[in-house]
């Protein structure tokens, strides 16, 4: 490796501190923020995270990261601009020796998820290899500890600021108690779990106005009667479930992202771990960044984009999902079609409508096209750990598309949930583009491309 001196210690910008740090030299290669992304998702999946408060702890960690890096690029926008109601100091202007922004921005993931996450701990030993190996690599010391402080600085501005979206008064709300009635959602076996965080919408967004904000059509209208729309549905999800083609199972266990998963055999109960679909998602956003040689900065950029995307996208989708408490098929299938029916996958514990999956893949499809590029072909091998295996994509947008259909093959959506899923999350995704990442005007993917490339490759 050939050593490349790179600047990395610049004078800050008064939005965020008041003095500038002394610079340093980095005597080796730009780190890759897609690393600690691995070590924070699994610390989630032994966590078991839910899929919404997952995306909440993607935002955070990605957002002081992000502040660091913003603070030595003109060029990006500031982290007031990303999040609404983010007006925190990072006090960096208290920083007077010379630090690695690089090295603070990820030690400043790592940092802010050890704090959020509940074995967050655990990551102080990855942080430890991490400032290891960059000793290792010929670090100065002084440099790492004044990066580490930097780093420390972020996390704790970072927590301060969530300690207001509402999380730590959800246990105090009123408990949700599932109604039999029909047309209403129950819990499923076989785990028969309890619904997953049916307060979700209280949560503070971090771009869009409210949890209501882009609420779709009305499902449409329960009904036990054969001629009825909602029959035709729920039998359009007990006909592909039992002829599902070799595709549609690959395409169903590829988009699984189930965090918990119960199998059963006899009296014996196997829990299985996977990522959220939001942590698929930010996996596919790391991989894509890297593949398209974009930089540390902008690949920070997009990380951070794509976590506060997920998090508004799932406030969006849990407020329309318990507004509507609508019935899964497999109650339905169960009850009136055939009782020995089983989805191909396990219904996830919370209400059915909107289809989280296509509301969250369309949102992040968007915000990843315009920041990455339309037509990005690219090869989704970050399910491999997960025993998924890998497919293939032409771009982010025929991706979620499949995201979105993977949950009709797996029996656990109804077409319209998926149909107004897509169009809920392309509004959201297009207002975010739109609110917090062009520059001025309308987004144009073309011509701001070009600009955000050669932004990336500055940085």
């Amino acid at each position: 490796m050939n050593p490349r001196p790179v600047l990395l210690a610049l004078a800050l910008p008064l939005l965020l501190c008041g003095g500038a740090a002394a610079q340093t030299p980095r005597p080796h290669e730009p780190l890759n923020p897609g690393k600690m992304l691995d070590l924070i998702n699994m610390t989630m999946v032994h966590d078991v995270i839910s899929p919404p408060a997952a995306a909440r702890y993607y935002a955070y960690s990605m957002l002081g990261a992000y502040s660091i890096v913003a603070a030595h690029s003109k060029s990006l926008p500031p982290p007031q601009r990303l999040a609404k109601s983010f007006t925190t100091d990072l006090r960096l202007d208290t920083v007077r020796a010379a630090y690695d922004y690089q090295v603070a921005a990820c030690y400043s993931m790592l940092e802010t998820a050890r704090l959020l996450l509940p074995s967050g701990e655990t990551l102080a030993e990855d942080e430890a290899s991490f400032l290891q190996e960059l000793a290792r690599q010929g670090t100065p010391p002084a440099v790492l500890s004044q990066s580490v402080r930097v780093g420390k600085l972020a996390a704790a501005a970072i927590i301060n600021f969530s300690k207001a979206d509402n999380y730590g008064k959800l246990s105090a709300l009123k408990r949700y108690s599932p109604v039999r009635a029909e047309g209403n959602w129950y819990p499923t076996p076989p785990a028969y779990l309890e619904a997953v965080e049916p307060n979700w919408q209280t949560i503070r967004p971090l771009v869009i106005d409210s949890a209501s904000a882009f609420r779709p059509a009305l499902p449409c209208a329960f009904s036990k009667d054969t001629a009825s729309a909602f029959y035709h549905q729920a039998r359009a999800v007990y006909r592909v479930g039992k002829q599902l083609t070799e595709e549609q199972v690959q395409i169903a266990q590829f988009w699984d992202c189930n965090p918990f998963a119960v199998n059963t055999a006899g009296h014996m109960a196997i829990g299985f771990k996977k990522i959220s679909p939001g942590g698929h998602w930010m996996n596919i956003a790391a991989l894509v960044a890297r593949q398209q040689k974009v930089g540390f900065a902008k690949t920070v950029y997009v990380l951070c984009a794509e976590g506060i995307t997920l998090m508004d996208a799932f406030i969006s989708t849990w407020d329309m999902k318990y507004a509507t408490n609508r019935i899964r098929p497999e109650t339905y299938i169960n009850k009136y079609l055939d009782v020995k029916w089983q989805p191909f996958l396990q219904t996830p514990p919370f209400p059915e409508y909107t289809s989280g999956h296509a509301v969250v893949s369309n949102a992040s499809a968007e915000v990843l096209t315009y920041l990455l590029g339309d037509k990005i072909a690219y090869v989704d091998d970050t399910e491999i750990p997960f025993g998924s295996g890998q497919r293939s994509f032409t771009s982010f947008r025929q991706a979620a598309q499949e995201a979105s259909v993977s949950r009709f093959y797996g029996g656990i959506h109804y077409t319209d949930s998926i149909e107004s899923g897509n169009e809920q999350g392309r509004k959201i995704g297009r207002y975010i583009v739109g609110k917090i990442l062009v520059p001025s005007g309308p987004a144009k993917v073309g011509k701001s491309q070009a600009v955000l490339n050669q932004q990336g490759a500055a940085h």
